[in-house]
């Protein structure tokens, strides 16, 4: 599989997902720590975000929104690498992205974010500050599409 059409796949299943799959590196316990996480790239859960994402400038890049006090922002600020996968089992369609997570500090990107709803999860709303952001900057790429593999290098495929 050529690597245009592995992007242009990957984009397909990022948008078709209900879920992300973040996993972080735990020093603590000197382990990986993967969960399910929303995907707020599928415009059908998240019609309104389509717009922030249209100038994300790379289109395998995300947000993740998480508790300032989870375990995550901890692992993430003392070790930024971590991965992303999304997959469509009953298509064997699966991408793997390696790259950086950052804590997201900035007022504007966190409301332009906020779901409604979320409230369950961050009381006081998007001023909340148990609400946290992370920006996922992926690097590489691997597309699984049945039994085809692409491995990309997105440097040069980024904005």
């Amino acid at each position: 599989m050529d690597q245009t059409t592995a992007l242009r796949l990957s984009r397909e299943l990022i948008a078709a997902v209900p879920a992300a799959y973040l996993t972080t590196i735990n020093a603590g316990v000197d382990f990986p720590e993967t969960r399910a996480m929303l995907n707020l790239r599928n415009p059908a859960l998240y019609p309104g975000l389509a717009a922030v994402f249209a100038g994300f400038g790379d289109d395998l890049g995300t947000y993740f929104s998480t508790n300032t006090s989870s375990p995550k922002v901890g692992q993430v600020t003392a070790d930024p690498r971590a991965c992303v996968y999304y997959c469509q089992p009953s298509d064997w369609h699966g991408l793997t992205l390696q790259g950086r997570l950052e804590l997201v500090e900035d007022p504007a990107l966190k409301a332009a974010l906020w779901q409604p709803g979320w409230e369950m999860y961050y009381p006081a709303g998007v001023g909340d500050p148990d609400y946290a952001l992370l920006r996922f900057r992926p690097v590489r790429a691997k597309f699984y599409h049945q039994l085809s593999v692409c491995t990309m290098d997105l440097a040069e495929h980024s904005a």
